[in-house]
């Protein structure tokens, strides 16, 4: 006996995004090193963001400031206290073996941003997104890979650590985007509201 099972033909989309957004600070987020965009490699690090044994973080003021302000922009509820957690993993572009990051008390959560779609008869409809969390963390290095202009035929990798510790805010929405259209409106909504903020 034979069974046909019926195939699901139709799927609705169900987009959530998590986006890092660099913050437009001069230093970085837990040292004094510059965050200059084009640098020669290398040349922005310190014993802070290279992990070297001994060294404390101190939180770059600015940093906050940025994550608060983008927290209100985003209408979300700024936490009375907060904290950062070290989440481990091990890559070559991650000089301490952990980045500082937020995990259970992030800085921002419940929030919202209002996205305008225009149907193909020109109808706009407004639809809010909402905003699950922002939390401040650090950038890893990054890697370069040569001998190729593909990496899976490289034959060697380069590690460039100036941007290792760049402050970023990490912004989760829900999943309430239906469509690539709406996913692209989003995107761009944010990244309006971080500029005119001046927090990117």
């Amino acid at each position: 006996m034979t069974t046909t099972v019926q195939i699901k033909t139709e799927y609705e989309a169900i987009i959530g995004l998590e986006t890092h957004c660099q913050l437009n600070t001069q230093t970085k987020i837990f040292s004094a090193s510059s965050t200059e965009f084009g640098a020669p490699p290398n040349t922005n690090i310190d014993p802070i963001c290279m992990g070297m044994p001994g060294v404390l973080p101190v939180l770059n003021q600015k940093v906050l400031e940025y994550a608060v302000k983008a927290g209100l922009a985003l209408n979300c509820q700024i936490a009375p206290y907060s904290k950062f957690d070290r989440k481990q993993y091990f890559y070559p572009d991650l000089p301490k073996n952990y980045q500082i990051s937020q995990y259970d008390l992030p800085i921002a959560e419940n929030g919202w941003l209002e996205i305008e779609i225009v149907d193909e008869d020109g109808t706009a409809t407004r639809k809010k997104i909402g905003i699950t969390r922002l939390h401040m963390e650090e950038d890893a290095g990054k890697l370069v890979h040569g001998g190729s202009d593909r990496l899976s035929g490289s034959t060697y990798s380069m590690v460039d650590y100036n941007r290792a510790g760049v402050p970023l805010v990490e912004i989760v929405s829900e999943p309430d985007m239906r469509s690539g259209l709406e996913a692209a409106e989003y995107a761009q909504e944010l990244q309006r509201i971080v500029r005119y903020l001046g927090v990117s």
